[in-house]
Parts: structure tokens; sequence; C-alpha cells
């Protein structure tokens, strides 16, 4: 790889929101970009019989509080690869607080996805409508896999689409 995705541009020349892929639909072990190096490392496995439910991976040319890129979650019924660009339609984010050991809470958001080409999904315009069960369902897979870093995650609830395009513009790198 020659660029460092991190500082691709965060939307497309239609407007549509850029996720790049780190652990794909159905692994087991989380992949982190390591822009210095510009490859995918191996960051942990996750407990056992816990998989990514949908791609995840992160907005380019965005930081968060915790000095990384935008983490979001892209839902469709594939699985892709590491290092995927996907352009995508924003639904919504998940609101998360986290707490490394005894530091202080920071915003860890979650931004919820889909492809721009995704037909399955079109249905739902908006996180909030996705049903109860999968909203709660994402909700324990991100308080699991925090549980083993040593994080406690709080999930103060869902957030509209236009929310999460405000907190996107918020984080521009």
């Amino acid at each position: 790889m020659s660029a460092d995705l991190t500082k691709l541009a965060p939307y497309g020349e239609r407007g549509e929101l850029r996720v790049i892929v780190e652990s794909p639909r159905g692994s087991a072990i989380k992949l982190a970009y390591e822009p210095e190096l510009r490859l995918f490392t191996v960051s942990r496995g996750l407990p056992l019989g816990v998989v990514y439910p949908y791609d995840w991976g992160f907005v380019p040319g965005t930081r968060g509080d915790d000095g990384d890129p935008l983490d979001a979650m892209v839902l469709h019924d594939f699985a892709t690869s590491p290092g995927v660009l996907l352009d995508c339609r924003i639904l919504g984010m998940v609101e998360v607080l986290q707490r490394e050991g005894a530091g202080k809470p920071e915003v860890n958001n979650r931004i919820i996805a889909t492809p721009a080409w995704h037909t399955p999904l079109d249905v739902v315009a908006d996180a909030r409508d996705l049903p109860s069960r999968a909203r709660r369902q994402i909700e324990q897979f991100f308080s699991t896999t925090a549980e083993l870093t040593g994080k406690r995650v709080k999930i103060k609830g869902w957030a509209s689409r236009h929310a999460a395009e405000r907190f996107l513009q918020r984080n521009l790198a």
C-alpha cells in the first residue's frame, strides 16, 4: 500500500461517506490499520464464539477523542476484505462513552452506515428504525468486545442520521 488510508477524504465526489474496512463481517480477530506501516495488523482476538456481525472500519479524514479515525460499522449482507473502501449512506450512530481503567470517560461513538449501492436495507433510512433486537445485539457486541481490552463502555443510545452527520463534521481531521 502506498498511501496512508487515514488521510483520504471522508466523503466521495457525490457526498457519500467513505469507510475503510479493517475487520470484515465474520472475522474473529480485530484488525487495525497502522498508518506508519501502511498495513493491517492483528490487534487481538475476539472472545470465543464472537465475530464481527458486519464490516467494521473507520472513516478516513476524521479524528475522534481517542486520536483515532472515527469508528464505523457497515450493515450489509456480505463480507468484504481489509482495506476495501466502501461508499456508504449514513444511517445514524451509537452514542458511546468509553473509560479505560480509572481514566476520564471519552466519547467513542460508532457511525452506522450501509453501502450506497445496497438495497435490502433501503427501507431503513435511520439507524433508530432498525429492529430493536438488532440494535440490542449491536450494543451487546460493542460492550463484549470492549470488556476484553479493560475498557468499560456505556451505551448512551442511538442517534439519528443528521446527528451522526453533525458529529462527523465536528471530527474532521
